[in-house]
């Protein structure tokens, strides 16, 4: 199921939403938004992970969320 809603977004990234359209690299202007959505979910996600690794002071998972808090999520997508 899906939801219908109204968002107004600035000039430029609606421009780049039809530009990524026309150029095939999405299907849809929603398709788009809804991309981006999900890979924010994706990011908060793994923040609140590292978060809890890192706080649980278990050397085992030190590095792995050192490396998670460093690692730019938009580049996993």
């Amino acid at each position: 199921m899906s939801t219908q809603i109204a968002v107004r977004l600035p000039d430029d990234l609606v421009r780049f939403i039809d530009q990524l359209v026309s150029e095939g690299k999405a299907a849809s202007r929603a398709a788009v938004v809804g991309l981006a959505l999900e890979r924010e979910r994706r990011r908060q996600v793994a923040a609140r992970d590292a978060a809890i690794l890192a706080a649980a002071g278990d050397d085992e998972f030190d590095d792995l969320a050192e490396l998670a808090a460093r690692t730019p999520l938009d580049d996993l997508a």
